[in-house]
Protein backbone atom coordinates (compact mmCIF):
# COMPACT_ATOMS: atom_id res chain seq x y z
CA UNK A 1 0.00 0.00 0.00
CA UNK A 2 1.13 3.56 -0.63
CA UNK A 3 2.10 5.31 2.65
CA UNK A 4 0.24 8.51 3.52
CA UNK A 5 3.17 10.89 3.03
CA UNK A 6 3.37 9.82 -0.64
CA UNK A 7 -0.15 11.11 -1.37
CA UNK A 8 -1.44 14.44 -2.62
CA UNK A 9 -4.35 15.68 -0.51
CA UNK A 10 -4.93 19.37 -1.15
CA UNK A 11 -6.94 20.57 -4.12
CA UNK A 12 -4.27 23.19 -4.84
CA UNK A 13 -1.62 20.46 -5.22
CA UNK A 14 -3.82 18.55 -7.68
CA UNK A 15 -4.62 21.72 -9.64
CA UNK A 16 -0.99 22.85 -9.76
CA UNK A 17 0.16 19.46 -11.04
CA UNK A 18 -2.54 19.18 -13.70
CA UNK A 19 -2.26 22.79 -14.91
CA UNK A 20 1.48 23.44 -14.68
CA UNK A 21 2.86 19.95 -15.18
CA UNK A 22 3.44 17.91 -18.29
CA UNK A 23 1.02 15.17 -19.30
CA UNK A 24 1.05 11.99 -21.30
CA UNK A 25 -2.09 10.15 -22.33
CA UNK A 26 -2.13 6.36 -22.42
CA UNK A 27 -4.98 4.01 -23.31
CA UNK A 28 -6.38 3.72 -19.76
CA UNK A 29 -4.53 6.50 -17.88
CA UNK A 30 -3.49 10.10 -18.23
CA UNK A 31 -0.25 10.80 -16.35
CA UNK A 32 0.40 14.36 -15.15
CA UNK A 33 3.88 15.13 -13.74
CA UNK A 34 5.18 18.29 -12.12
CA UNK A 35 8.76 18.32 -10.91
CA UNK A 36 9.20 20.57 -7.92
CA UNK A 37 12.18 22.43 -9.40
CA UNK A 38 10.04 23.34 -12.47
CA UNK A 39 7.67 25.42 -10.34
CA UNK A 40 10.03 26.63 -7.58
CA UNK A 41 9.66 30.23 -8.73
CA UNK A 42 5.86 30.08 -8.67
CA UNK A 43 3.62 32.19 -6.42
CA UNK A 44 2.77 29.31 -4.06
CA UNK A 45 5.95 27.34 -3.21
CA UNK A 46 5.47 23.81 -1.89
CA UNK A 47 7.27 22.59 1.22
CA UNK A 48 8.21 18.95 0.65
CA UNK A 49 8.80 16.14 3.08
CA UNK A 50 9.74 12.70 1.83
CA UNK A 51 9.63 11.45 -1.72
CA UNK A 52 7.35 11.78 -4.73
CA UNK A 53 3.65 12.38 -4.12
CA UNK A 54 0.78 10.78 -6.02
CA UNK A 55 -2.79 11.87 -6.56
CA UNK A 56 -5.56 9.84 -8.16
CA UNK A 57 -8.58 11.02 -10.13
CA UNK A 58 -11.11 8.26 -10.72
CA UNK A 59 -14.35 9.78 -12.03
CA UNK A 60 -17.81 8.28 -12.36
CA UNK A 61 -17.04 7.61 -16.02
CA UNK A 62 -14.90 4.68 -14.82
CA UNK A 63 -17.91 2.95 -13.30
CA UNK A 64 -20.00 2.67 -10.14
CA UNK A 65 -18.50 3.25 -6.69
CA UNK A 66 -17.33 -0.32 -6.19
CA UNK A 67 -15.44 -0.30 -9.48
CA UNK A 68 -13.96 3.18 -8.87
CA UNK A 69 -12.66 2.15 -5.44
CA UNK A 70 -11.16 -1.04 -6.86
CA UNK A 71 -9.39 0.95 -9.60
CA UNK A 72 -8.10 3.48 -7.05
CA UNK A 73 -6.82 0.70 -4.78
CA UNK A 74 -5.03 -0.96 -7.69
CA UNK A 75 -3.49 2.36 -8.76
CA UNK A 76 -2.21 3.01 -5.21
CA UNK A 77 -0.48 -0.39 -5.21
CA UNK A 78 1.02 0.33 -8.62
CA UNK A 79 2.31 3.71 -7.40
CA UNK A 80 3.93 1.99 -4.42
CA UNK A 81 5.84 -0.24 -6.86
CA UNK A 82 7.41 2.70 -8.75
CA UNK A 83 7.91 5.20 -5.90
CA UNK A 84 11.57 4.24 -5.33
CA UNK A 85 12.45 4.88 -8.98
CA UNK A 86 11.11 8.44 -9.13
CA UNK A 87 12.74 11.74 -8.14
CA UNK A 88 11.75 12.92 -4.67
CA UNK A 89 10.59 16.29 -6.02
CA UNK A 90 7.88 14.89 -8.32
CA UNK A 91 4.13 15.37 -7.97
CA UNK A 92 2.20 12.88 -10.09
CA UNK A 93 -1.54 12.83 -10.76
CA UNK A 94 -3.06 9.78 -12.42
CA UNK A 95 -6.42 10.23 -14.12
CA UNK A 96 -8.10 6.89 -14.72
CA UNK A 97 -9.99 6.58 -17.99
CA UNK A 98 -13.01 4.26 -18.39
CA UNK A 99 -10.86 1.40 -19.73
CA UNK A 100 -8.94 1.24 -16.43
CA UNK A 101 -11.83 -0.71 -14.89
CA UNK A 102 -11.17 -3.66 -17.20
CA UNK A 103 -7.38 -3.39 -17.55
CA UNK A 104 -5.14 -5.71 -15.57
CA UNK A 105 -2.83 -4.34 -12.90
CA UNK A 106 0.18 -5.32 -14.99
CA UNK A 107 -1.21 -3.43 -17.98
CA UNK A 108 -1.83 -0.33 -15.83
CA UNK A 109 1.72 -0.58 -14.45
CA UNK A 110 3.08 -0.85 -17.99
CA UNK A 111 1.08 2.23 -19.06
CA UNK A 112 2.22 4.21 -16.00
CA UNK A 113 5.88 3.32 -16.58
CA UNK A 114 5.57 4.18 -20.28
CA UNK A 115 4.01 7.56 -19.51
CA UNK A 116 6.60 8.40 -16.87
CA UNK A 117 9.40 7.31 -19.20
CA UNK A 118 8.11 9.49 -22.07
CA UNK A 119 7.84 12.45 -19.69
CA UNK A 120 11.48 11.91 -18.68
CA UNK A 121 10.64 11.23 -15.05
CA UNK A 122 11.48 7.51 -15.00
CA UNK A 123 14.89 6.29 -16.18
CA UNK A 124 14.76 4.42 -19.49
CA UNK A 125 16.28 1.16 -18.20
CA UNK A 126 14.07 0.82 -15.11
CA UNK A 127 11.87 -2.29 -15.01
CA UNK A 128 10.80 -4.35 -12.06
Amino acid sequence: MLPEHYRLHRRTDFSRTVRQGRRMGRRDLVVHVLLHDEQANGPDPVIRVGGPRFGLIVSKAVGPAVVRHRVARRLRHICARVVAELPADADIVLRALPGAADASSEELLKQLRGGLRKLGTLPVGSES
